[in-house]
């Protein structure tokens, strides 16, 4: 998602650095051009001729003009107006002073919402808390039984049962959280395929009487400008603190993203960047401004390594690659952590210039599938092959591929890989005086 935006921005800025220096006719040439991506990028069109004036009212002014690097200076400029239509400095959801702290979240029917409960549980539980789930959706068939089995797989308990009303189901699930001393409570209600009056009056009584701390909407970022009609309508029935953006990972357009906190005037509090429970991540409007513009988001990239990897089996791999001893189990392993860190393309997208990396999208796809292969035909190898390549002749390999599923050629292109990587680890070593390798601990 905003992929097509990201691209078309960049491409405007290129050739605007192109220009010896800048007047405010090339200034004003550019934020057409920036106003009809925007617009092709599904941005609300009043959002777009806000942002165009503020940036159009600083990038003609005289610092920027007559400063040594003007075409940065404009980028810079946008780089702080996306920044701040996306929410500033970020939304963050403050406890409530006396426990538990009750979320409820609101939205259509197919919006993710069940699913964000489970992740929201998720994330506040790698955060040392306890959280409970209550399964306030009476009304899709299942919906409580799904959010039975997402908390099973995260370990956090859930209450509401069939014949309950949502009512009733709020309350015993602020009654337990308070009695059990468990906070956050994230209540999950009730969608339906279009706004109604049964569900806004639902929605108001649950608010009422148990008085949630914060009120997110969950919106799909998939549906475009309607997404931000569905978060302006349950802003002025309910009222909303902020909202939660689902399938951020999509192929939409991405201008739900940047219509939101303009015509609601509520910031977006998460993202969800898949369809699995650790898929939720807390959004930072300077992070994807940077993304947007091309600058990375190298931030996120660290946290979310930190949040993978595992910082024994690195320390173990520095060991091994001082003593040269860095076998196929151990490239198996850095290829499955790299797996973890999420699709390429999400990673190169926040290297800065990673957009070179991914101009070439069908090698991209290669790439992201030779990780699977590469995992496979490693698998199918004997201990001793993984321990000693060298003693992998034709018939092996033959054996190897039919193991793995794959082709002679694809275990061919791994071991050359293989190969290849052992031969840089050498010369590495040489330079271990220069690049102060960390000691391993222990």
């Amino acid at each position: 998602m905003l992929d097509s935006l990201s691209t078309r921005l960049q491409s405007i800025f290129d050739r605007l650095g192109g220009h010896g220096r800048l007047t405010e006719e090339n200034i004003q040439e550019a934020l057409r051009e920036v106003r009809v991506a925007l617009l092709e990028g599904d941005v609300n069109f009043k959002v777009v001729r806000t942002f165009i004036d503020r940036v159009r009212e600083k990038a003609v002014g005289q610092d920027v003009l007559k400063s040594l690097t003007p075409a940065q200076q404009v980028v810079k400029v946008v780089h702080d107006e996306l920044t701040e239509l996306l929410g500033g400095s970020g939304h963050r959801l403050a406890p409530a002073p006396h426990p538990p702290t009750v979320i409820m979240l609101i939205g259509l029917q197919g919006s993710g919402k069940t699913t964000t409960a489970a992740k929201l549980a998720r994330w506040y539980g790698k955060q040392g808390q306890h959280p409970l789930l209550a399964a306030a959706d009476t009304n899709r068939p299942a919906a409580q039984e799904q959010l039975r089995t997402l908390g099973g797989q995260i370990a956090v308990d859930v209450v509401g049962a069939p014949g309950q009303t949502p009512l009733e189901i709020c309350r015993q699930a602020r009654a337990e959280a308070a009695t059990r001393g468990l906070t956050p409570l994230v209540l999950d209600t009730a969608g339906r395929l279009h706004i109604d009056e049964p569900m806004l009056e639902e929605l108001k009584a649950i608010r009422k009487e148990v008085g949630p701390h914060h009120v997110l909407l969950v919106v799909d970022a998939m549906t475009g400008q309607d997404a931000v009609t569905v978060a302006d309508r349950f802003n002025k029935a309910v009222g909303i603190d902020a909202v939660i953006l689902t399938k951020l990972d999509g192929d939409a357009r991405g201008g739900a993203a940047l219509s939101v906190r303009g015509v609601t005037g509520r910031p977006i509090a998460f993202a969800g960047t898949g369809e699995k429970t650790d898929a939720l991540e807390p959004f930072h409007p300077d992070r994807l401004a940077s993304r947007i513009l091309g600058m990375g988001d190298v931030l996120s990239l660290v946290e979310r390594a930190q949040a993978t990897v595992d910082q024994t089996k690195a320390e173990e791999l520095v060991r091994k690659l001082r003593e040269n001893a860095f076998t196929l189990d151990d490239f198996r392993e850095q290829l499955r952590q790299v797996r973890q860190l999420g699709p390429l393309d999400q990673v190169l997208g926040m290297l800065p210039f990673g957009k070179m990396l991914k101009a070439a999208p069908k090698d991209l796809t290669g790439e992201s599938a030779d990780l699977g292969r590469f995992d496979a035909i490693i698998t199918s190898m004997t201990p001793a092959e993984r321990m000693n390549p060298d003693t992998i002749n034709g018939s092996r390999r033959q054996r190897i591929a039919r193991g793995s599923g794959t082709t002679v050629q694809d275990v061919n292109r791994l071991l050359k890989q293989y190969a290849q990587l052992r031969k840089m680890m050498k010369q590495f070593k040489g330079m271990e005086g220069k690049l102060r390798l960390p000691t391993p601990r222990g």
